[in-house]
């Protein structure tokens, strides 16, 4: 399979940015786990972060017919983007919508997703790993 994976406003300061909720690893670390992971799988995974909403639709729109599947933390754009949850539905990629911290258990305008309903899944909570989760729906591994 060919993945892309899509991050959202801040996740370039991973490691940085309110280690206490997201860790001390960078996004670095995070883009270097997936590349193992997508390579243990006979897959591979293509990187893009950006803290502009129109460079991440942008993306979405490019993925069309070049992609398999989407991988998606659109950040704080999660809660109000309609604009991002247009770009998903638009495009026959299928997507599934990951965060890194418990969503549910912040503040309450973060257990709001308007993305996700593009999604056919969303995970939350698992730090890094929600990531590898995600891709496995695609590949048909056991979570």
């Amino acid at each position: 399979m060919k993945f892309l994976i899509i991050n959202g406003p801040n996740l370039n300061l991973l490691g940085k940015r309110e280690p206490g909720i997201y860790g001390k690893s960078s996004y670095q670390d995070l883009c270097n786990m997936i590349a193992q992971y997508t390579a243990e799988h006979n897959s591979t995974a293509d990187f893009f972060q950006s803290n502009h909403e129109g460079a991440i639709i942008d993306t979405i729109h490019a993925a069309d017919g070049v992609y398999d599947a989407i991988v998606i933390n659109p950040g704080a754009y999660t809660h109000y983007s309609y604009a991002i949850l247009d770009a998903l539905k638009a495009v026959s990629v299928p997507a599934f919508e990951v965060h890194i911290s418990h969503i549910d258990q912040r503040e309450a305008f973060r257990s709001i997703s308007v993305t996700a309903p593009a999604c056919v899944g969303q995970i939350y909570g698992l730090g890094f790993d929600g990531y590898l989760r995600a891709m496995d729906h695609f590949l048909g591994e056991p979570s």
